[in-house]
């Protein structure tokens, strides 16, 4: 079935987006990519793009028309939402079968907590889709808390390249770098990082490593100038880089200037560890909370250590765990065997392919 023509409904502004886009082109014979949000990383040239003219958040609703038109025209054997909130409302207006629909996080953690609206809105967008589609368990379970009867749902993780996320010393050895990359917002508790940071040098002051820990921050967001200033208050501002944003293809010659990686994510909605895996890809030792669906992407003492969420003293301590102990190789090496044995990106794209197949069998099956 690989001759199929498939359309995505989905913001053109996420790397995640754009990654399954340019993978899914290569196992379809069209690919489509319907969408009112502007790019931010490179697509595909032979994924035809379809602006859709009203913007979020009314655009999901005042787009409907234009979406139908353009879903007749088109005539896609399928039809792939990304994300259950706003896109999910459109794909359901829409009307188009099949419809799969994949869950992103925010979508089915935070958007519904915010009204019973928000979250009976949800709820009908599930029940629309004929598929669904989760990249971890914990947010299966989630979204089936939402929405009970939901036809298929399927876990389909949101892997990594290993080719293009593996181990190159870049370290200065001059320095102890720990790091994150992350979207500098409330939620993937930076400031947690910067409170840890601070703690491990005052608990290595008498250590002459102290005066070789540097902190490196790569990301950009609406908490900038407030962890800025944070980190002047801490008095770190000296040895904590903040670099800002850097494309996707970049990011692995930074995550290979680290020495460990730390998420010290608070919220639920960090539904897949997509960061930590690049990290652990790059053969980092890395530093959780306990969140969402990050403790499912990282082994206790193998890979890593999790630790409660938004607890400064403890995420230090496991900090200075990996420092002290000088096994931070022994668990780098264990997180990319992880990597290769789970979360290889090319076996995830093939997953989401089969489940197209699966999905179009069924409906044949029903017509029939």
């Amino acid at each position: 079935m690989s001759e199929i023509k498939v359309a995505f409904l989905a913001g053109q502004n996420s790397i995640h987006t754009v990654r399954w886009a340019n993978a899914m082109i290569e196992r379809v014979k069209e690919l489509h990519l319907l969408t009112m949000h502007e790019p931010s990383d490179p697509i595909d040239e032979r994924v035809k793009l379809h602006h859709l003219p009203y913007k979020a958040p009314l655009g999901y609703f005042l787009n409907v028309k234009r979406l139908k038109r353009l879903l007749a025209k088109i005539q896609p054997d399928l039809l792939h939402v990304h994300y259950a909130s706003g896109y999910g409302t459109l794909g359901r207006l829409g009307g188009y079968h099949p419809l799969l629909l994949s869950v992103w996080g925010s979508d089915v953690y935070d958007f519904p907590a915010t009204s019973f609206l928000h979250r009976r809105a949800v709820a009908a967008n599930l029940r629309q889709a004929d598929w669904v589609c989760s990249t971890s368990e914990v947010m299966a379970r989630q979204t089936e808390s939402l929405c009970s009867d939901i036809s298929h749902l399927s876990i389909t993780p949101f892997g990594i390249d290993p080719e293009k996320f593996r181990p190159v010393p870049m370290q200065d050895k001059n320095y102890l770098t720990i790091g994150t990359v992350k979207k500098l917002a409330p939620k993937y508790g930076i400031d947690i990082l910067l409170r840890a940071f601070a703690q491990v040098r005052t608990i290595l002051a008498s250590n002459p490593i102290a005066d070789k820990l540097k902190l490196t921050i790569v990301g950009d967001g609406v908490q900038r100038r407030e962890l800025e200033s944070l980190a002047r208050q801490l008095e770190i501002q000296q040895v904590t880089n903040f670099v800002g944003a850097v494309p996707h293809e970049r990011v692995p010659d930074y995550l290979n200037q680290m020495d460990i990686y730390v998420a010290a994510s608070r919220l639920d909605s960090e539904s897949f560890g997509v960061a930590v895996l690049e990290a652990s890809a790059c053969g980092l030792p890395v530093v959780v909370s306990d969140v969402g669906g990050l403790p499912e992407v990282v082994r206790d003492g193998v890979t890593g250590y999790i630790v409660p969420k938004e607890n400064v003293p403890t995420t230090a301590e496991a900090i200075v765990k990996l420092i002290e102990a000088g096994d931070r190789d022994r668990l780098g090496t264990a997180g990319r065997q992880l990597v290769l044995e789970r979360y290889v990106w090319q076996e995830n794209v093939e997953l989401m392919r089969e489940i197209y197949d699966r999905l179009l069998q069924k409906t044949n099956s029903s017509h029939g």
